[in-house]
Parts: structure tokens; C-alpha cells; sequence
């Protein structure tokens, strides 16, 4: 069952988003689901430098299929923060929103009369939403704010993969995702803040900042045990900071995923694995012969396939799991089950297949038909309406707020 718009928590809420690229265009992706009505602003002539960002060579409807995914069940419109008379209007339509969102490099959208201290002026109601690349100070502020880079200046490569292995990124724009993520939730705080005291504020992250919340769990240990550096697993590395048997196994005819396990004496009881005894009456061993152990199971590991082992262990309680591909987790029962396609359609006939957003709200799930806008596609109708006064009047939410 999907959620009718109407129906949705921020149903009634308009978000005017600057951003471009991923980070903030993921968060107002997700505002979006709840119900906002986002109005993206784009450069005339170019918009979003997304639109031209290719991950392969499908193009649908003359822009990419990450733009599509990204930036779907949105509105957009253009604007010359440069030209007086577009700029007036970008400050009236301040004025009647409820949430603002940019990423741009620090001191950038303070230079076009829009930071926050300029915005607040016009609607002191208004939820502002930045995300930089490491921050408003410091010195990496002017560096350029990418995945790959905030992901290498964070420590996170040092954690994946095995311990003979060059420094590990992972395979997803998961700084982006991960910033995208948290400056929603800040907006969502802020928005029901305003319900209590009645005032906007301004919300903060960055792709660095990001970065280390994912980590807080490892650098907290790190932070208290001296300080020694995460050392990866030379067998099948999975988790720096979690012993043996944790990891990745190759099995007969594929590959199992072997996480927690009451006793290692059970689970080598159960594998019929030799060798393993010495190490059943030590605690510390799991991490401490790490290697050793691991390496052992790993042959015993190879002897069967992986359904027979998911036979044996997951009926003793073994956390434990198949190694799934794309295709294999796309035809699973599981994933039909949570009903997680969702198609979506532009101009009449264009069709795109998608994946709606991870949450469920009173049972019904957040799919919207609605494609990603083609460049000021709704110029015409968001500015009709801006000028006329059918726009929200600031402080119209304030009774869903409250």
C-alpha cells in the first residue's frame, strides 16, 4: 500500500533547494518522500552539474539515471543568482518556504546575498540546511568537497579489506548518501523545533563530519586504547575490530557470510572442523589468533556448498548468510516481499525503473510516479503562483507543527 501524498508527514511543506550534485539533492530526495514539495533551482542553460554526470551510458530522456534517481518527485526552476531581477524573486520565494538547502563550498552562497544570516532576514521561520565538504572552518574548508576524497581524508580506507591490501574505498558515493542522510534529520529537527518556540534555525554537516559519525563505533574504541591502529584481518578481512570467525567465506559453489557464533568449540562442532581446540579456553583468542583460526575454517569452509552450510548452522543458531549477487538479491522472496520497485514516468511515456525510500509510515510505503524535472520545467507554474500569493504564506505550517 503506498501513502497517499496528502497523507504525509511533511505534506504542506515547501523546500527550496539550491543544491546540486548528491549530498543535498539525496536530502531533499527524502524530504520529498515525506510529503515537502521541493523546487529545485538551477542554473539557466546547464542546471544541475548532476544532469551531465554519467555512471554508464544509459541516458533516459536526455539526463542520466543517477539525476533520475536522485532528484525524482521534484519540481525545478531557474535562476541567475547573478541577475537582480532573478535573485528578487529567489528572495520573495524565501519568504514563503519552509526549508532552504545548499552545498556549496564555503563563503559561495554567502557572496550571492543568500547565506544564512542574509535569508533569516527575510523568513526568520525558515529551516536552513548546509552541507560542505569539511566544514565552515579549518583548514581543508576550500578543498574540494568529494566522496572519494572526504572518504580518503576520514580514515574509512584503512578499515576495509584485508590487511595486505592497498587502502580500500568503498564501492558506493556512501560520504554523499551518509551527509544527505544527516542534514535531513537535522532539518526534521528543526522543523519540530519551530513547532515548540516558533523560530527557524540553521542546519550544518558536512561529508567529513559524516564520515566520522559512520565510524564513531571503532574510533570510540580507538579513541580509548591508546590509540593503536585498526588492524585488518589477513584472512578474509571484514570488520577491523571484530575477531574470528567474522568474515567472508568461499564455499563450494559460492561464497558465506559468517558473523556471530555462540562458542567457536560449537561452531567448529558443527563444521567437524580439526584443529580449533586449542583455542576454545582462551577469550582472547578470537582476536588475538585471529588469522590462525580463520584460515583454518576457511579450508573446511571450502568443502561444501553454501546451501549445505546455511543447512548446518542456521538451525544451531549461527549467524550466518549467502552471498547474494544483484540478481540473486533482486529475485529473492524477500525483497518482493517489502514490495521495493516503484516505476516512475516523464513525459507521458518515458519510463524509469526505480526503488522507493527505506521507511514505511502507518503501513503504507512512500513511492511517488513523479520523474525527475527537465531543466525549469515548472518556471512557469512555481512563479504564477509566487506572484499571485497562492504560494503557503510564511507561517501557514505552523498549526502541523505545532
Amino acid at each position: 500500500m503506498d501513502l497517499a501524498p496528502e497523507d504525509r508527514p511533511l505534506a504542506g511543506l515547501v523546500v527550496l533547494d539550491f543544491s546540486q550534485f548528491l549530498s543535498g539533492p539525496f536530502c531533499s530526495l527524502k524530504l520529498a518522500d515525506l510529503g515537502a514539495r521541493v523546487i529545485k533551482v538551477e542554473r539557466p542553460g546547464s542546471g544541475d552539474l548532476c544532469r551531465n554526470l554519467y555512471l554508464s551510458d544509459t541516458d533516459i530522456d536526455g539526463d542520466n539515471s543517477l539525476f533520475h534517481a536522485i532528484n525524482r518527485n521534484k519540481e525545478s526552476i531557474t535562476a541567475d543568482l547573478k541577475n537582480e531581477a532573478d535573485r528578487a524573486r529567489m528572495r520573495a520565494l524565501i519568504g514563503a518556504a519552509d526549508v532552504m538547502i545548499q552545498n556549496f563550498r564555503p563563503g559561495v552562497i554567502e557572496r550571492q546575498g543568500f547565506g544564512y544570516e542574509d535569508v533569516r532576514g527575510i523568513n526568520p521561520r525558515l529551516v536552513y540546511g548546509s552541507i560542505s565538504g569539511y566544514g565552515e572552518d579549518g583548514p581543508w574548508r576550500d578543498l574540494p568537497g568529494q566522496d572519494l576524497l572526504a572518504q580518503a581524508r576520514s580514515g574509512l580506507l584503512w578499515l576495509t579489506g584485508s590487511a595486505d591490501d592497498p587502502p580500500m574505498p568503498m564501492g558506493l558515493a556512501v560520504a554523499d548518501m551518509l551527509a544527505g542522510h544527516a542534514l535531513c534529520e537535522g532539518i526534521l529537527a528543526a522543523l519540530v523545533g519551530r513547532g515548540v518556540h516558533g523560530r527557524g534555525a540553521r542546519v550544518d554537516t558536512s561529508l567529513f563530519e559524516a564520515m566520522i559519525d559512520f565510524q564513531f563505533e571503532v574510533l570510540t574504541t580507538h579513541l580509548n586504547d591508546g590509540r593503536r591502529p585498526p588492524q585488518r584481518s589477513k584472512v578474509n578481512g571484514a570488520h577491523a575490530y571484530l575477531g574470528a570467525p567474522y568474515g567472508v567465506y568461499e564455499t563450494a559453489d559460492g561464497y558465506l557470510a559468517i558473523a556471530m557464533t555462540p562458542s567457536l568449540k560449537k561452531l567448529a562442532e558443527l563444521m567437524e572442523i580439526e584443529g580449533l581446540s586449542p583455542f576454545y579456553d582462551d577469550p582472547t583468542a578470537l582476536m588475538a589468533q585471529r588469522d590462525a583460526i580463520k584460515a583454518i575454517i576457511a579450508r573446511a569452509v571450502r568443502t561444501r556448498t553454501t546451501a549445505e552450510w546455511l543447512g548446518v548452522l542456521q538451525p544451531a543458531d549461527i549467524w550466518c548468510s549467502e552471498v547474494l549477487d544483484w540478481q540473486q538479491m533482486l529475485a529473492s522472496e524477500n525483497y518482493r516481499a517489502l514490495d521495493l520497485d516503484q516505476v516512475i514516468r516523464r513525459n507521458g511515456g518515458t519510463r524509469l525503473n526505480a526503488l522507493r525510500g527505506a521507511i514505511r509510515i502507518d503501513g503504507g510505503t512512500l513511492k511517488s510516479e513523479r520523474a525527475a524535472p527537465e531543466l525549469g520545467e515548472h518556471n512557469d507554474t512555481v512563479f504564477a503562483e509566487l506572484l499571485s500569493g497562492d504560494m503557503p504564506a510564511e507561517g501557514a505550517t505552523t498549526a502541523r507543527a505545532r
